[in-house]
């Protein structure tokens, strides 16, 4: 059996728990159709009436999908959703997890990256990612800085954490995979991060971009790189550059790519993302979410250090 094929198994039996008799419905594009084909056949294989339903690549991430799309998801009850832009913070998505059905996103997903973040030790990135679910819930702040002068304060209060670990088997869990990640969505924050990663845009360069939040929105940049991700978040509207999320990355075997879904869950990194929050806690509901890395980040919330310039030292 190949890593890939390992992967795939991973994903159906043992983080969706696919059985027989489920109906499973595979939304895949035109970029990754045959992946979307092996995830249908891991599941026929195993009992369950499945489907694969290939679209058109969305134009952004958040963009719905067709409605005979979305209407299948809703009819499902095992969703997993390999696209090239990613459907999580869709209404089609959340109307399919508000049906009862489970699933997943893997938006941005290769083969490559499938194969080897999901070879990650499981049970190690649960614990950690629990650990920091936990936290988040309980704290009411959070302070970012690293050494190229990332300093944002984060407000956290009421909101509740979410462990990214993979366990997709209850009924209308979601989540997307590889997994690897603990997050909130925060109720504002100001200050600045320096970011190597954009998503929607990609790696930052020779320098990370620097980031201007206030009031819990983002709001300057210093760069075209930076300018780029400002413009794609301004074009979904009068909410899209809103702070949407912070998240702590738990897989050990992600590393930097410019693979915007690997590189947020890369060990002891720090992203925070623009856009929607609705489907994280939060109220923002628009078309786009974009996370943005920060390498070599300290991390403190409520007090506690989670990352200590790149290191997780969370106890977990």
């Amino acid at each position: 059996m190949s890593d890939l094929e390992r992967a795939v198994q991973t994903v159906v039996n043992h983080c969706l728990g696919v059985r027989p008799g489920e109906g499973v419905v595979v939304v895949a594009d035109t970029g990754t159709r045959r992946l979307g084909n092996m995830l249908r056949e891991a599941a026929v294989a195993i009992g369950a009436d499945a489907a694969v339903l290939v679209m058109d690549p969305r134009g952004v991430a958040g963009e719905e999908p067709p409605p005979a799309v979305a209407a299948a998801l809703a009819a499902a009850d095992v969703f997993i959703v390999p696209t090239t832009h990613s459907l999580s913070h869709t209404r089609a998505r959340r109307a399919a997890t508000e049906a009862g059905a489970r699933g997943a996103t893997l938006p941005g997903i290769t083969e490559d990256v499938l194969s080897r973040l999901m070879a990650c030790d499981l049970a190690r990135l649960q614990r950690r990612s629990r650990a920091l679910a936990e936290l988040l819930t309980r704290a009411d702040d959070a302070h970012l800085t690293c050494p190229h002068g990332s300093d944002l304060h984060l407000d956290l209060f009421a909101r509740a954490g979410i462990a990214d670990d993979g366990d997709l088997t209850r009924p209308g869990a979601f989540g997307n995979l590889p997994c690897g990640e603990g997050f909130i969505a925060p109720v504002g924050g100001d200050g600045v991060m320096y970011a190597t990663s954009l998503g929607g845009v990609g790696l930052a360069g020779s320098r990370p971009v620097r980031l201007t939040i206030s009031d819990g929105e983002l709001t300057d940049v210093d760069s075209p790189t930076g300018e780029r991700l400002l413009r794609t978040l301004r074009d979904a509207g009068p909410h899209g550059p809103n702070l949407a999320e912070l998240g702590v990355g738990t897989n050990e075997r992600a590393e930097l790519s410019g693979n915007a879904l690997e590189e947020e869950k890369i060990l002891g990194t720090v992203h925070v993302a623009f856009g929607a929050s609705a489907g994280l806690g939060g109220t923002v509901r628009v078309p786009v979410h974009l996370d943005c890395v920060v390498m070599s980040p300290t991390l403190d919330v409520a007090g506690i250090r989670v990352v200590e310039a790149g290191e997780f030292v969370l106890d977990a």
